[in-house]
């Protein structure tokens, strides 16, 4: 199977085995992959049958991973070659509470916190970093909010490259610096927000030759499409009506539509599900883009709760666009509020997510609301995180220690109690 790098505006190519993110015109590129050499050659019964359901140390990954799985449309590579946690596998929860609350009689999420290193973040990276081993790089970096720093650390330390990774200085959860440190990597704090952490490294990898992994770089993005492969394989390559997910720095936009459109193409899906990428009220450029038909590309200083997508001048602009014009897709906003509210509904479902995660949810039940969608629609959410991700925010919100913007709507507060059977007894009546 052949595969090049591609720029989606003048069509200039390039080999896979040249370092390089953007054409000389500009514009980021793609993994191109000969699609019409696929056909009839890669089928839905080539993907099903390497599914297993359980895998040992020694098994290959292209039937333990759910990102090598589909290595076909990923990145044509020995198994020797791959570095794999293994990653994807990610479980779909139906919860009949959490679809009442939403307004859907057909509602499921995709939980993609439960990959290794807790977010989706792992699935780009099994293959940035494979590539990265196979060009022969002396270190790897990112600019990160959390997630991807943690997933980069723990793949860098896999395959024995040297790490680097720039957060924003006070904002980036705990649970996301803790692997990050924990992993080896070479961690810098700057002074400023993520988009001025994704300047930096741009420059460092640029000047000592690093090789960058954040979603600029097009091998991450072909990662991230397994995310849509498996979810449509689960369902017997039936797609859904909806695909909705959190946006912040655009990779998933971008790799979903591109994920459909060539399942498309090779006939392995009938229908196109729509898309739609749900952004923070703070951090809402590519919102404000949608509202304004495209026209020019917008940016924001970036404020939001969900750090994961607080993120003023995403990388995947143009990307995103592309991918919304294949599903006929939307963007919308949500506020922090509706976030920790649909956040908390999320979590007493047994199921739990981090903030980010929770717009899905909350721009569900927005556009239900709105009757963009009905209630007999299909509609899958992509949780993207795992609730250990951030737990200061589960924590405040439930103890009614949150900014004075946020009401604990569904909080479930602590009791203080003295330590006594009766004072148990009294606290439980009329709850049990």
């Amino acid at each position: 199977m052949r595969a090049w790098l591609q720029c989606d505006r003048c069509d200039a190519t390039y080999p896979l085995h040249e370092v390089r993110y953007r054409c000389e015109c500009g514009w980021l590129l793609d993994v191109t992959h000969e699609l019409e050499g696929m056909r009839g050659v890669v089928s839905r019964e080539t993907f099903d049958a390497r599914h297993i359901e359980l895998a040992g140390p020694r098994t290959s990954p292209k039937h333990s991973s759910g990102v090598w799985r589909y290595t076909e449309l990923v990145l044509p590579v020995e198994d020797e070659e791959i570095v794999s946690r293994p990653e994807g596998n990610t479980p779909s929860y139906h919860h009949e509470r959490l679809s009442e609350w939403v307004g859907l009689d057909e509602f499921c999420v995709k939980h993609e916190g439960e990959n290794p290193t807790g977010s989706f973040k792992d699935r780009g990276m099994t293959v940035g970093v494979t590539q990265a081993r196979a060009l022969g790089a002396r270190a790897v970096a990112c600019a990160s909010t959390g997630n991807t720093s943690a997933s980069l650390a723990a793949y860098a330390a896999m395959a024995g490259l040297p790490a680097l990774v720039f957060i924003p200085a006070g904002h980036i959860a705990y649970g996301k610096l803790s692997q990050a440190l924990a992993y080896g990597a070479r961690t810098f704090q700057i002074e400023g927000d993520f988009d001025d952490a994704m300047g930096l490294v741009q420059r460092v990898c640029e000047e000592l030759d690093i090789f960058l992994l954040n979603s600029m770089n097009p091998f991450r993005l072909e990662g991230q499409k397994t995310i849509v492969f498996e979810l449509l394989q689960s369902r017997g390559w039936v797609p859904p009506q909806w695909i909705v997910f959190p946006a912040g720095n655009l990779g998933n936009t971008a790799a979903f539509g591109k994920a459909l459109h060539e399942l498309h193409v090779l006939g392995l899906i009938d229908t196109i599900p729509r898309l739609v990428a749900v952004q923070a009220e703070g951090a809402n450029p590519f919102y404000l883009g949608f509202m304004g038909g495209f026209r020019e590309r917008v940016a924001v200083r970036a404020e939001t709760i969900a750090t994961a997508i607080r993120i003023g001048a995403p990388v995947s602009y143009w990307r995103a666009v592309r991918a919304l014009r294949w599903t006929d897709g939307l963007v919308m906003q949500v506020s922090d509020q509706e976030i920790m509210d649909a956040k908390a509904q999320v979590d007493a479902a047994g199921i739990g997510c981090e903030p980010a995660s929770a717009a899905a949810v909350a721009g569900v039940r927005k556009l239900v609301a709105e009757a963009v969608m009905d209630r007999s629609d299909s509609v899958v959410a992509i949780l993207t995180g795992h609730l250990l991700k951030d737990p200061q925010s589960t924590v405040d919100y439930h103890s009614g220690d949150t900014s004075s913007s946020l009401k604990a709507t569904y909080a479930n507060r602590p009791i203080p109690i003295e330590a006594s059977v009766d004072a148990v007894r009294r606290s439980l009546e009329g709850w049990l």
